[in-house]
């Protein structure tokens, strides 16, 4: 009989052990992905085109802002994904499987990329409960790992989560991420060498993405009087600028900052937001805008419609 302890099998010859962490195999075994800073080329994204699901009875039930147009919300959308583009982004869409729900076309919340795969986040809201598992399902067929789902009584919402450097994560804690939810995310992160700093959120705040935008490697964009001095004191150390948000009305500022950074120094913002482009070139950014007025009724804008599953790495 044959010594199987010398089969390839059982770790003779011709066995091959798995050597490389999973950071090596992403782009080869798995699909490309990563994300270590908000800053970088961006240059994949997930979007959910909306359609009939928008057409809501009661828009406050559904956690909208206001009645939506499908077919302009949809045709908003269509362009948004156009701009990404022609900008050089791939673009990835989600596909449910069965009808979606009215907040499924906010992807940014629903995870957080990493380099080496994703955290799958817990929607707060019953309204949104079971979203992530299109993204699951999504993010498999991608090959993109999925290296966390966020669980028990935890919820995290990807929105809530900003790369400041390679080694640290800024973690707004609120209405959306409760505590045990950042542990959670905090444990995982730890593991690949980076910190969360977790940030309170003031009532009222949906996200962090909401209060904080990094448009460039060394320039932050806030929300005076509503980000966290943890927050200020955290970016400041590492080298960033902060500028301020001029003194708009609350719902301009709330979409104007709600953009995407596509590369260092260059965004995609709303469309019609003149007061806000100028302050956004005085502080040496370009930007490229996009409509988003009849999404903007489902209570997000380009940010929140944009699910990062790729940045340049090395930027």
């Amino acid at each position: 009989m044959r010594d199987l302890t010398g089969a390839a099998a059982y770790g003779g010859e011709g066995w091959s052990p798995r050597a490389a962490p999973l950071r090596d195999e992403i782009g080869a075994l798995w699909g490309p992905c990563g994300l270590h800073d908000e800053w970088g080329v961006l240059r994949t994204v997930l979007l959910h085109r909306p359609g009939a699901e928008l057409a809501v009875a009661d828009p406050d039930a559904a956690q909208l802002l206001a009645p939506v147009d499908p077919e302009r919300a949809a045709a908003e959308h269509d362009a948004l994904a156009r701009a990404y583009r022609e900008e050089g982004v791939l673009v990835h869409a989600v596909e449910p499987a069965s009808a979606p729900t009215p907040n499924l076309m906010f992807c940014a919340d629903l995870f957080l990329m990493t380099p080496e795969g994703a955290i799958l986040g817990r929607p707060a809201s019953t309204v949104r409960a079971g979203e992530e598992r299109w993204i699951a399902r999504r993010l498999a067929d991608l090959g993109i790992p999925i290296v966390r789902t966020v669980r028990g009584r935890g919820t995290f919402e990807g929105a809530d989560a900003m790369w400041l450097d390679a080694t640290t994560v800024l973690v707004g804690r609120g209405l959306r991420t409760n505590a045990e939810g950042i542990a959670q995310v905090a444990a995982i992160l730890g593991e690949m060498g980076v910190e969360v700093i977790p940030v309170d959120l003031p009532w009222g705040a949906m996200h962090l993405m909401g209060m904080l935008r990094i448009a460039d490697r060394d320039l932050a964009i806030a929300w005076p009087g509503r980000l966290a001095v943890t927050a200020i004191e955290a970016l400041r150390r590492r080298g960033y600028r902060v500028n301020f948000l001029p003194d708009e009305p609350a719902a301009e500022r709330n979409t104007a900052l709600n953009f995407v950074t596509l590369a260092p120094g260059r965004i995609l913002m709303a469309e019609g937001y003149p007061v806000f482009e100028r302050f956004f070139e005085k502080a040496g950014l370009a930007c490229r805008t996009t409509p988003v007025a009849e999404l903007r009724k489902a209570a997000g804008g380009i940010g929140c419609l944009t699910g990062i599953l790729e940045r340049a790495a090395g930027a």
